[in-house]
């Protein structure tokens, strides 16, 4: 007798057994075993194991703001979004780049009112911007930057350090 199943059970395998061949009666047997190992749940985690298996997703990183910083994003403070801001502001690249080295850009962005100039520095720590306000006669400045968007030029401490290409 078969342990675990009943015995009409079993007797309609005999007269089964009598009435088809050997090779349908494994097939159905082999399909049986195979749906009944599909009923079992699947063993549950623990929470050891899930703290080892847990893995941060690629691309999710962001910063206090929320800004996808895989994606390119920084924080606006004059959109008061988050941007790329290689396609959103105007590149300024260095007028003396060291040699053999990467050139890495500033940009700046205009607020919408052409009130604000907002900078974004490549040696910014922490990606910080800073703000230049207009001066009434077509410059952006504060104490240490100022910007022409005349010639496109930036200067930091009155020395001319970043300018773009305008023609």
């Amino acid at each position: 007798m078969l342990p675990g199943f009943p015995m009409a059970f079993v007797l309609q395998l005999i007269g089964i057994f009598n009435s088809i061949s050997m090779k349908k009666l494994i097939f159905t047997a082999v399909c049986l075993a195979g749906l009944s190992a599909c009923n079992k749940p699947a063993p549950t985690p623990t929470n050891e194991n899930t703290a080892t298996n847990e893995q941060k997703a690629i691309g999710g990183d962001k910063d206090d703001h929320g800004c996808l910083t895989s994606a390119g994003q920084t924080w606006s403070e004059l959109k008061q979004n988050c941007i790329q801001v290689f396609n959103e502001g105007f590149r300024l690249n260095p007028v003396n780049p060291p040699k053999g080295a990467a050139v890495i850009s500033a940009f700046v962005l205009m607020s919408d009112d052409q009130k604000k100039l907002e900078l974004f520095l490549p040696d910014e720590d922490e990606h910080e911007t800073t703000i230049l306000n207009n001066d009434g006669k077509g410059m952006y400045e504060n104490d240490e930057y100022k910007y022409d968007p005349e010639k496109s030029v930036l200067y930091v401490d009155g020395v001319e350090k970043y300018k773009g290409n305008v023609e």
